[in-house]
């Protein structure tokens, strides 16, 4: 595939007046906090290139792009293009020395960055200044065009939105630099318990809304992510006639709803690999709306497995495959 888009234009475009000077402004009240709360020291070059996943994206791009323009690498393990442009990127990070910090984010096991990126084909490379999106190129690019690409990022960021990049420190820490991580608002033992005693009790209204109080004050909780998950999962299965669902998936293999009831089930029953594969075919088979209901129900029933298992990632591999 060849690149395109390596032209900075669109940066242009974004930089209208009334644009850059609200983004600017916003930057500026963002450093200002992070220097507030003891954040803007200089950081390691390791810190410079960063895995990203969609749980932390808003801390590690959105925010840090109003201290310094965030290169996006979207990128996936069996992407051959992906691992000859990878580790040019990673070093002419560390190169620029702080002018720019690299994202890398697995398309895989992040469905819905990919997706909210409208990104058709990997490798695919984005940048994010003082909050804004930019697409710079897409495919294999030689260093040559890479370099000037961003050089016109990184003077751009500077004259239009005021950032200057990070300072970096060949001594200082890993993570040294960032701003120190607030302590969680909980603690939250007691809406985890009650959420707990709900299940016990068949009350999944109960526990489901015990688990978004503490996700409303801690949205990365993995305990409550877990527990929603699976309170969510247990009262959609609720008063199915099992037999029904599995004769209706069967005889309307196309219909997405049969298909999503079915797979709710089997992963109840703990048929992991059936529940996956049935929602995968089923994104094979379907289009527009219904295609996009089982994708993020297939999205759900990995939450509820858990990120680290095997199978979610070999399902991850299996539903990029499906979709492009």
């Amino acid at each position: 595939m060849q690149p395109r888009n390596m032209s900075m234009s669109g940066v242009v475009d974004l930089a209208a007046v009334k644009a850059a000077q609200e983004a600017k402004a916003k930057a500026e009240q963002a450093r200002a906090e992070a220097a507030r709360q003891g954040g803007g020291g200089a950081v390691s070059p390791a810190d410079l290139v960063i895995d990203v996943d969609e749980a932390g994206f808003e801390r590690d791009v959105l925010q840090r792009s109003t201290e310094v323009p965030v290169v996006i690498d979207f990128w996936a393990e069996w992407c051959q293009p992906c691992k000859q442009l990878s580790p040019v990127l990673e070093r002419l990070a560390v190169e620029y020395n702080g002018r720019f910090v690299l994202a890398k984010i697995d398309v895989d096991a992040n469905q819905m960055l990919m997706q909210q990126f409208g990104i058709q084909g990997i490798p695919a490379v984005f940048a994010v200044v003082a909050g804004q999106a930019l697409p710079l190129f897409q495919g294999a690019a030689g260093e040559a065009q890479i370099r000037e690409t961003l050089d016109q990022l990184v003077t751009v960021a500077e004259q239009r939105f005021g950032l200057t990049g990070l300072t970096v420190d060949p001594e200082a820490e890993p993570g040294g630099g960032q701003a120190p991580a607030q302590a969680p608002a909980g603690p939250y033992d007691a809406l985890l318990n009650a959420a707990a005693q709900a299940l016990d009790a068949g009350d999944m209204g109960g526990a489901i809304q015990a688990y978004k109080n503490v996700l409303a004050d801690d949205p990365a909780n993995p305990e409550a992510k877990l527990g929603l998950a699976q309170a969510e999962l247990l009262q959609r299965v609720q008063g199915l006639d099992a037999q029904q669902v599995r004769k209706d998936a069967a005889d309307r293999p196309a219909d997405a709803q049969a298909q999503i009831a079915a797979a709710d089930l089997d992963l109840v029953g703990g048929h992991v690999e059936d529940a996956f594969g049935r929602l995968i075919d089923a994104v094979r088979r379907t289009a527009g709306d219904d295609r996009d209901a089982v994708r993020l129900r297939l999205l759900e029933l990995f939450e509820v497995v858990g990120a680290e298992d095997p199978r979610v990632t070999a399902a991850r591999r299996a539903l990029a495959r499906a979709l492009f």
